[in-house]
């Protein structure tokens, strides 16, 4: 190679602000010319900065606007509840294949009753592979004897279960609402407590509390209730029902569990995002939880009372008397 070749290529770049110039001694009286390029490089810097700063921004207000959402959003619409009332034969393999995971059944209502319908879908619902659960419908006479007939109802019919299909248990309800269906009045908060308290102490398992959102936000605020009542009824898990908004948990609970948005198909709700029926239900009574599918199989889990476990009979409390 040419020595003077090399010696061209041996010259060093120098970078000014705005212009590229070699230094060599051919070149170095040479005046400095700005490159056009640069302007547009430093444009496409800007430019660049500009659209950082953007996405950054789109990305903060996006994981802003998901926290603000209510938690119901990210919920999971996948429990039906039924009762001898729903005439049909509820399609119980349809109804996991349109996503439902659990259905609660009502097991007992006034006075001493035992569902009809209980035990043929407690069946045919756990042979379809969904969780079960069972709620009792309260009146105002003796909790007591509510509560261990609802357990004794529910135990029976458990015994019969295929012991394959029996895990995780039976989720427990007590179904405490303004009564305008069976005889005997409607349950008051200190009896609900007695019932609840009788459940925990022959189960070990907190049962939850259904109710209509007005209903139960006026018995609590209107009832004076002591530290372990309180603390009793805090230890229940809550079920609301309200078929026009998003229900508020009244105290002692910070939150709802479920959400019934829809009874006997009556729901004001938008119907493309609250569906009204489920399988061959048309007018069903559906009900958001909140969390995730694996989520509800974990609280179905942690809630539920297995049957087959000897239960507790412990002297009549004096709470049985309120």
């Amino acid at each position: 190679m040419p020595m003077r070749r090399m010696r061209k290529l041996n010259q060093t770049a120098k970078r000014v602000p705005n212009a590229f110039h070699l230094v060599g001694s051919e070149n170095e009286n040479l005046p400095r010319r700005k490159s056009r390029s640069c302007k547009f490089v430093r444009a496409a810097q800007y430019v660049s900065c500009d659209l950082g700063i953007v996405m950054r921004s789109s990305i903060l207000r996006s994981a802003a606007l998901l926290l603000s959402l209510p938690a119901w959003v990210f919920a999971d619409n996948s429990v039906v509840n039924l009762s001898h009332y729903d005439m049909m034969r509820p399609d119980f393999v349809a109804m996991k294949s349109e996503g439902i995971l659990g259905v609660i059944h009502e097991a007992t209502y006034p006075r001493f009753e035992v569902d009809s319908k209980y035990l043929e879908r407690q069946q045919a619902a756990k042979r379809a592979g969904l969780l079960w659960g069972a709620y009792h419908y309260a009146n105002a006479s003796d909790p007591i004897r509510q509560a261990d007939h609802f357990l004794s109802v529910v135990s029976n019919a458990w015994a019969q279960a295929n012991p394959a299909t029996r895990s995780p248990g039976v989720l427990l309800v007590l179904d405490f609402e303004k009564n305008g269906h069976y005889p005997g009045g409607t349950m008051r908060v200190d009896q609900a407590i007695a019932f609840i308290q009788r459940i925990h102490e022959r189960t070990g398992k907190y049962p939850g509390i259904y109710s209509g959102e007005y209903h139960l936000n006026r018995t609590l605020t209107s009832s004076r209730l002591g530290v372990p009542q309180t603390r009793a009824l805090g230890s229940c898990w809550l079920w609301l029902a309200n078929y026009s908004n998003q229900p508020r948990a009244t105290s002692p609970w910070s939150a709802w569990d479920m959400w019934q948005y829809c009874g006997d198909g009556l729901c004001k709700l938008p119907r493309s995002a609250y569906p009204k029926s489920i399988a061959n239900v048309i007018k069903a009574e559906r009900n958001i939880f909140r969390g995730t599918r694996s989520a509800l199989e974990s609280f179905w889990q942690e809630h539920s009372w297995n049957p087959g476990e000897k239960s507790r009979e412990p002297e009549r409390t004096l709470a049985a008397e309120l």
